[in-house]
């Protein structure tokens, strides 16, 4: 019998929402949850957070760790005095937050994982979902915003700070006089193909636009650009399509998905010679999250359960 997994605490920290669990995994794992606005006061939010992990101690059991997927840009140099903190986000009342901090002061004793919340559910991706068994993919969420998450070698990327994949400048098609919607670079890839951008080029919500609108197809070129750069530059085995743009409104998931891959294989033409990158192949290349919405609050327990691991290892070498 295989030995359960120790119970630990997930914030998945979102730009809309904190979703707050406890659990020792996926889906029946997951012992309980709840969601707060984000909004523009971290220190309330905070509090009703470790209120919520607080409660959950008494009907569930102590927590063993905690695990935090967070959106960024975030601090992870762990010699940083900055780090675990939110820093140049644009997001009003949250630059330069402190998110580690009061979380260590409110649970002593308890390690705690914190990655941003892309990495996090390409974690959780890796260990539970659409990525089980590859050492090399990536995770792109694409909704108010867009970010990625790197795995390569069965390591999440970091570096100077961490992949902000989200905002690489794009190509501009003919015809297309778009602007861009980021407030920091017009054109980026978040700036054509998060939602905002869909919104602001078809005038309503992405749920109201009809199927054959051409904002679809060319959503749909723009975002096979920007995966034939990753596939270029990461060469990952898979990549796994999060967020709330993949739904594609009356267009649909799937046939959004579909068009999709077909620009990026038409963006390729052939240059690399790979079985997941043909027609018959690239189903299996652009995929969307096994975990569906819970990607990332299971990527913050899987955080949790790498520190916990880290910490214990590093008790047995002191002893």
């Amino acid at each position: 019998m295989a030995i359960p997994l120790p119970l630990v605490g997930a914030i998945e920290a979102g730009g809309t929402k904190f979703v707050v669990a406890v659990g020792r995994g996926p889906r029946a794992d997951l012992l309980a949850r709840a969601q707060f606005p984000t909004g523009d006061d971290p220190a309330a939010l905070l509090t009703q957070v470790i209120a919520w992990l607080r409660d959950a101690e008494r009907t569930h059991g102590e927590l063993a760790a905690l695990g935090v997927a967070s959106f960024g840009p975030v601090d992870l140099d762990p010699t940083s005095p900055k780090y675990g903190f939110i820093t140049t986000t644009p997001k009003r009342g949250w630059k330069n937050t402190d998110i580690v901090g009061p979380l260590r002061t409110a649970f002593p004793n308890r390690p705690i994982g914190f990655d941003t919340d892309v990495n996090g559910a390409a974690l959780g991706e890796g260990r539970w979902g659409a990525a089980q068994g590859l050492d090399d993919f990536v995770y792109v969420t694409v909704g108010t915003g867009i970010g990625g998450g790197g795995v390569v070698r069965g390591k999440l990327m970091h570096g100077l700070v961490h992949p902000e994949m989200g905002h690489f400048p794009m190509p501009r098609f003919d015809g297309d006089d778009f602007v861009g919607s980021c407030a920091i670079h017009g054109r980026c890839w978040e700036g054509l193909c998060a939602g905002p951008a869909i919104e602001a080029r078809a005038g309503k919500p992405a749920a109201e636009i009809a199927a054959d609108d051409p904002v679809w197809d060319i959503t749909a070129r723009y975002m096979a650009h920007a995966f034939a750069t990753l596939t270029y530059v990461l060469s990952p085995r898979r990549i796994i399509f999060g967020g709330s743009v993949r739904k594609a409104g009356k267009f649909g998931e799937n046939a959004f998905l579909a068009k999709t891959r077909t620009h990026l294989l038409e963006v390729l033409a052939g240059y690399i010679d790979a079985p997941s990158l043909t027609p018959s192949g690239v189903e299996q290349f652009i995929v969307p999250p096994a975990l569906g919405d819970d990607a990332g609050v299971c990527g913050a327990i899987a955080l949790a359960h790498d520190a916990l691991q880290i910490s214990m290892n590093a008790d047995r070498r002191k002893a």
